[in-house]
C-alpha cells in the first residue's frame, strides 16, 4: 500500500519540492505464427514524479508519464494528502485507484519484466485512474500493518462493451480523456482496499471496484437500466527468508452487465491473474558496482475475456490466453534494471480454434533517476 509515496526522489537545495522519475526503453523480437514484424526499438515511457510538502500532514504528489515516444501524455496522478490522523488521511485529486497490486505499483525499475503482466493492463485497465475522493489509513503493531484505501472516482463508460476489440474490455475506457470532467453514468466509481503485512511471511490484500457505467439517463429522461462493473482482486507477495526468493501474485475477477441485445461474444465474466517468482543467484561486488544483483525469474499469467459456454451448444467460450515469460535481470544498484526476457504465449479466439503462439525476446533497461 506504500507504492505511490514509495519512490526515490531528490530534494531541491532546501525546498520542500523533491522530484524524480523513471524511464524504459527496450528492444524486442517476437514471432506469431511464423510472422514477424522484426526488430523493434521501443521508448515505453518516461515518467516524472514531483513532490511538496506544503505544510505540516499536508503534502501534494504528481504523475506526469510519456508514453511510446511522447505520442501519449497523461497526468497518472496529482493528489493533495491530508493527515487528520495516521488512520484518516484525506486524498483528492487524480488518484490512481487501488485494485489489486499492480495497479498502483507499476513503475518499470520495480519490475524483472519489460512488458507489464498481460492480465493487469489487458483484462483490468492498469494504470487505471480517475478523479476523485477519499481515505486511507495505516496502523502498526510489532510485526503487523493493517491498512485500507477507499475512494469515490470517475468511472468506466460504454466503450468497456463498444470497441474495437469486439468484447467485453475495460481497458478501452482509459482512452476516454473525458473521464477526467465527467462521469458517464452521473454515479460514482467505489474502490476499495485492505491489506495486512507481517513483516516475517508478507502482505495480502483484498480489494473491489465497482459502478455504474453506463448512461442510463438523459436529460432527466431514463434510456436504459442501470448497468454495472464489479471487480474482486486478491493479491500477495512475500520473501522466503532462507532463499531470498521474491514471489508476488495478483488474480482478479470482472462482472458487467452485458445488454441481453449483445452477442455472447461480449463475456459478462472475466477471470485472470499472474505470478511473479524472482530468484537471486549473485548479490555482490559486481564490475565495480557494489552489492549489485543478478537475478533469474519467471512469470507466469492467464486470462479468460469470456467465462462461460455458449447457449446453443454447451461448449467452452473460447477468448483465453496464457503466457510464460522467464527472465535473466541485473541490478548494478536497487533503482537500476537491465532486463532479458524470453516470451512464450498462446491465445485461443472464442471458437477456441488451435491457439496462436507467440514467442521471443525482449532486452531492456529501466531505471529511476
Amino acid at each position: 500500500m506504500d507504492a505511490i509515496y514509495n519512490r526515490p526522489t531528490l530534494n531541491i537545495n532546501k525546498t520542500p519540492i523533491a522530484i524524480g522519475g523513471y524511464v524504459e526503453t527496450n528492444w524486442q523480437h517476437l514471432t506469431t505464427d511464423g510472422v514477424s514484424e522484426g526488430h523493434q526499438f521501443q521508448a515505453r515511457r518516461l515518467s516524472i514524479f514531483m513532490s511538496s510538502s506544503i505544510g505540516k500532514r499536508v503534502k501534494f504528489l504528481s504523475e506526469l508519464e510519456f508514453e511510446e515516444g511522447g505520442n501519449e501524455i497523461a497526468i497518472e496522478f496529482a493528489s493533495v494528502d491530508v493527515e487528520f490522523h495516521p488512520l484518516a488521511n484525506f486524498r483528492a485529486g487524480i488518484i490512481v485507484n487501488p485494485i489489486g497490486a499492480f495497479n498502483q505499483n507499476h513503475d518499470g525499475p520495480k519490475w524483472e519484466f519489460t512488458d507489464r503482466p498481460i492480465p493487469a493492463t489487458q483484462m483490468l485497465p492498469g494504470t487505471f485512474s480517475n478523479v476523485g475522493a477519499g481515505l486511507y489509513g495505516k496502523k502498526y503493531h510489532k510485526n503487523w500493518m493493517y491498512g485500507y484505501e477507499a475512494y469515490f472516482s470517475g468511472s468506466f463508460d460504454n466503450s468497456i462493451i463498444e470497441n474495437t476489440q469486439n468484447k467485453t474490455y475495460l481497458p478501452a475506457a482509459i482512452d476516454n480523456p473525458d473521464r477526467f470532467e465527467e462521469i458517464n453514468s452521473g454515479i460514482p466509481l467505489f474502490t476499495g482496499k485492505i491489506a495486512v503485512r507481517n513483516s516475517k511471511i508478507g502482505e495480502i490484500g483484498l480489494s473491489y471496484m465497482g459502478g455504474v457505467y453506463n448512461k442510463f439517463q438523459e436529460d432527466g429522461i431514463i434510456i436504459d437500466e442501470k448497468r454495472s462493473v464489479n471487480i474482486f482482486a486478491i493479491d500477495f507477495n512475500t520473501t522466503l527468508p532462507n532463499t531470498k526468493t521474491f514471489i508476488t501474485t495478483e488474480f482478479a475477477w470482472i462482472n458487467v452487465d452485458v445488454p441481453s441485445t449483445y452477442s455472447q461474444q461480449f463475456g459478462s465474466k472475466q477471470q485472470g491473474g499472474f505470478i511473479d517468482i524472482v530468484q537471486p543467484i549473485l548479490n555482490r561486488t559486481m564490475l565495480g558496482w557494489e552489492k549489485a544483483t543478478l537475478n533469474v525469474a519467471c512469470r507466469l499469467e492467464y486470462v479468460d475475456w469470456n467465462v462461460g459456454k455458449f447457449n446453443e451448444t454447451g461448449g467452452n467460450i473460447g477468448e483465453d490466453l496464457w503466457s510464460v515469460v522467464s527472465a535473466i535481470s541485473f541490478r548494478p544498484n536497487s533503482q537500476t534494471v537491465i532486463r532479458l526476457n524470453y516470451r512464450l504465449l498462446k491465445q485461443r479466439d472464442i471458437l477456441s480454434n488451435p491457439p496462436s503462439i507467440t514467442d521471443g525476446f525482449n532486452f531492456g533497461i529501466s531505471t529511476y533517476f
